[in-house]
């Protein structure tokens, strides 16, 4: 048992922390509990310091390289922000030691720094596992091939060396268990879930519908695989096809599709009607979602977006939005009778769905309605905080015990090797440049 509270290193890449709804709820879940937690991502903006407290925890924010393009940069992208996680860790740890490291994924390579910390100082590793990288990479390329098989083992890697792994939902956690054979003992789910206290329909972004009748709304990540371009050409159907200039869309996001995307929706002669607003903070997600009537879920169908819960269609629901959604697996198991489903991957079918709800404002209310429900009770953050603060009491002696290992009980990783023990004196060596450096 630690006389004083147990510091918890998070580790993200993929977004600042301010940014990032899941990781932000995970981290306040711990303070709430009386952990000390620090975060290691990018920087938001340029001019932030070299450390910053947001919630209580304490965001040790990196320059992040630029977005890189093909194979070798995205390589050289992953190498530079690994170093500069490394440097910044040595750099937490002489603040406050930690005996915890949770790493995010994607990428899933921070199991080799996990694993440095525990040949040094028994440090504990938590993989979140937020991405199944082998099927985004199938769903993004169309193959599979060498760097489908790299990322297949560096996942194996993370699964072997991890202490416990938390699964964004029972699809996930049903791959861990087979494909990486976690055991059971040490494998969670935890629920994507917004807090319905933070997380509701409030004030509407000003001027958002433009004088429209309907507002709908897409939040998310903008590339290739995410089913934006089919947004798209639902709303060409909607607007030109079904002549109802009455509609508006806002797509919230960011990612390497956007600029091709814009560039699609003003060859479709949609400008009028549709609004890119860019990467955008929790508050105003808050007040466009608040302003919409209807969110959608366009995800083509594949084994990853089938076995993947999507962050996009729970804030809809937390804002009572109905959503109109492709039918995938995981996410009719979130959204139940939330959401009107579209099968196959045909933009008309999605646009008169689309339609369907927005001329039907009884239905859609109802469909609001549940969805909130489920937010607020069978999905509910809280019911997953528990879940995720009791992996990190069992692993750190705060609990008596944890399913299948001793509460606070040193288990050294199956990866361990007598090069992993000379890279780990590597990097902790004080003089040296490197964590310590």
């Amino acid at each position: 048992m630690y006389s004083v509270a147990p510091h918890v290193l998070v580790i993200i890449q993929n977004l600042p922390f301010r940014l990032d709804r899941r990781v932000r709820s995970e981290c306040r879940a711990l303070t709430d509990a009386g952990y000390r937690v620090s975060v290691i991502c990018p920087q938001e903006n340029p001019d932030e310091p070299a450390h910053l407290q947001i919630d209580r925890t304490t965001v040790y924010p990196y320059p992040a390289p630029p977005e890189s393009q093909g194979l070798v940069g995205y390589v050289r992208e992953f190498a530079v922000c690994w170093w500069r996680t490394a440097r910044a860790s040595g750099r937490v740890h002489r603040d406050a030691p930690f005996q915890v490291i949770q790493a995010c994924n994607p990428p899933d390579t921070y199991w080799l720094l996990a694993l440095a910390w525990r040949l040094r100082r028994r440090v504990r590793f938590v993989y979140d596992q937020h991405d199944l990288c082998p099927e985004v990479y199938v769903a993004k390329f169309g193959r599979e091939g060498l760097l489908y098989r790299a990322l297949l083992l560096l996942e194996r890697a993370t699964y072997r060396s991890a202490d416990h792994v938390i699964s964004t939902n029972g699809s996930y956690q049903e791959i861990a268990q087979r494909r990486g054979r976690v055991d059971p003992g040490r494998s969670s789910v935890v629920l994507s879930t917004p807090d319905a206290d933070l997380m509701r329909r409030g004030d509407p972004e000003p001027g958002a519908r433009d004088q429209a009748k309907h507002l709908v709304a897409y939040v998310g990540i903008m590339g290739s695989q995410d089913g934006v371009d089919r947004l798209l050409a639902a709303a060409d159907h909607v607007i030109h096809s079904r002549g109802r200039t009455d509609v508006r869309f806002a797509l919230l996001g960011f990612g390497d599709a956007l600029e091709d995307l814009r560039a699609d929706c003003t060859r479709r002669g949609l400008d009028p009607w549709v609004e890119f607003t860019g990467r955008v903070d929790h508050a105003a997600i808050g007040r466009w979602l608040s302003s919409a009537d209807l969110g959608v879920t366009p995800d083509p169908p594949n084994e990853f977006n089938d076995r993947s819960t999507m962050n996009k269609t729970l804030e809809y629901m937390a804002h009572e939005l109905p959503v109109v959604a492709t039918d995938l697996t995981e996410t009719r198991r979130s959204a139940g009778d939330s959401a009107r489903y579209v099968a196959g991957t045909d933009p008309a079918d999605l646009g008169d769905a689309i339609l369907e709800i927005l001329d039907d404002p009884d239905r859609a209310g109802v469909m609001g309605r549940i969805g909130r429900e489920r937010i607020v009770g069978e999905l509910s953050w809280r019911r997953q905080a528990e879940t995720y603060v009791r992996v990190f009491d069992g692993l750190t002696g705060r609990a008596e015990s944890i399913p299948g290992n001793r509460a606070g009980e040193y288990r050294p990783s199956g990866l361990t090797s007598p090069g992993l023990i000379r890279l780990s004196r590597l990097m902790f060596t004080r003089g040296r440049k490197g964590i310590a450096g």
